[in-house]
């Protein structure tokens, strides 16, 4: 394992730097302390059968590969070798990268963050919010009033719907989970993620309530998926094209897209739902309803809040640009002044655990004070057990990549547990 030395992604060993005295230390310098203590965390997570496999990369932010491994399960998985360069499918982590282009179009002047998005999709001028008999919005009932919410019942939108609203999760639209039979089952009903293009999947919405009226608060869904069909309508490109004409190609970036490459394969999703892991039936994985995205190259439907496949490699790259304040290896993609605005403060405002940015939890000093992490850490994750975070002060990201759907309870704190065993490595050395 890779201790207080690094590696280059070529595979060049880099010597670590002599300690320094300020209060938070660069990787660069710190290197990872006891990285056999960091391997058996995942190991355990995996040979108690939590997860399938699990691979950990620590990146410092000029590429340098501080740590990294992986486990396997080899009972679920006895032929299955987990690298940098696997294909994963990352689910909401495809968000921050829609979010990112988009950012790049308004520094184009393309578009504002205050537009209509009624400007770009007219199928959405006149958007109903599902309501209870009172006339309170859906997102705003307990599970207590779930039930009692349907049939549904509608009234118009009667704020307008902006960009910001669909980068803050705050425009109305939800996945197939939020609990109220009637909602969830009529969005299922139209299996969105079969549609045959972005059109398809408007008009398939177009006809649905709302889940609240925008602006009201934040509610988590399909809000990022409908802000890349936005960037597809502003420009006439699609969100790949838009992804690798913005964003992947002049970066140099390699493992972060749409399409699964030619003779590469996924790994199949494990379900951890009834007890032991197990291959998920079809159907199962229901945020959208029966089906989920498909990953063929000819496939027209891109969908920017959940579509994207990514390996370690290329998702790590995109997370160092975020901690480059918006460069790659030399190259500009995003103002710093537009990474700043990534993770300031816009919903959530009063959680005392953090608040997000657009599209990342922010750690507030609680994750310190329980030593899961650090106040201040970028984070965010994927559907199938994906996490990052990023670490501006130390100025490193992490990754861990997964594929399960429905972690049991004792797997659900696999990175505060992770990260606690790393960041108590780097209090112990910031204080010698």
């Amino acid at each position: 394992m890779i201790g207080s030395a690094f590696f280059t992604k070529a595979g060049t060993l880099l010597p670590a730097f002599v300690l320094c005295s300020w209060a938070h230390i660069a990787l660069a310098q710190i290197g990872v302390p006891d990285p056999d203590a960091l391997d058996a965390v995942l190991d355990r997570f995996v040979d108690e059968g939590h997860y399938p496999f699990l691979y950990a990369r620590l990146e410092d932010r000029d590429g340098n590969v501080a740590y990294e491994h992986s486990v396997v399960n080899r009972d679920l998985l006895p032929d299955a070798e987990i690298d940098g360069q696997s294909w994963i499918r990352v689910w909401s982590m495809s968000k921050i990268v829609t979010i990112s282009v988009v950012l790049d179009l308004v520094e184009d002047g393309v578009l504002s963050l205050e537009d209509p998005v009624a400007s770009y999709i007219p199928e959405f001028s006149e958007m109903q919010v599902a309501v209870t008999p009172d006339g309170t919005s859906l997102a705003e009932i307990g599970p207590e009033r779930f039930d009692a919410a349907c049939p549904l019942t509608s009234v118009p939108a009667d704020t307008v719907m902006t960009v910001r609203h669909l980068i803050n999760h705050e425009a109305g639209f939800y996945y197939s989970t939020t609990g109220i039979p009637c909602i969830d089952s009529a969005l299922a009903e139209q299996n969105v993620a079969t549609a045959a293009d972005s059109d398809d999947f408007i008009a398939r919405l177009a006809d649905l309530p709302l889940i609240q009226h925008p602006g009201t608060t934040y509610y988590y869904g399909i809000n990022t998926t409908i802000l890349g069909m936005v960037a597809e309508r502003a420009t006439g490109r699609s969100l790949e094209q838009l992804v690798e004409e913005r964003l992947t190609g002049p970066l140099g970036i390699e493992g972060l897209q749409y399409d699964l490459p030619p003779q590469a394969s996924l790994l199949p999703t494990i379900s951890g739902q009834g007890g032991a892991l197990r291959p998920a039936y079809p159907g199962e994985l229901d945020i959208f309803g029966p089906d989920v995205p498909g990953y063929d190259p000819e496939r027209q439907l891109h969908l920017g809040g959940e579509g994207m496949l990514a390996n370690a490699d290329g998702y790590a790259d995109f997370l160092r640009m975020l901690l480059n304040h918006g460069t790659l290896n030399g190259t500009r993609f995003l103002e710093t002044s537009t990474v700043e605005d990534i993770y300031s403060p816009h919903t959530q405002l009063d959680n005392p655990e953090g608040y997000n940015g657009f599209n990342l939890w922010v750690t507030g000093e609680p994750t310190r004070t329980r030593e899961q992490g650090e106040e201040g850490l970028w984070v965010g994750g994927g559907y199938e057990g994906t996490h990052f975070w990023v670490d501006p002060k130390r100025e490193f990201v992490g990754i861990i990549m997964s594929q399960i759907f429905w972690i049991n309870e004792d797997g659900w704190f696999r990175d505060e547990t992770f990260r606690g065993e790393l960041y108590r490595q780097f209090w112990a050395a910031e204080s010698q």
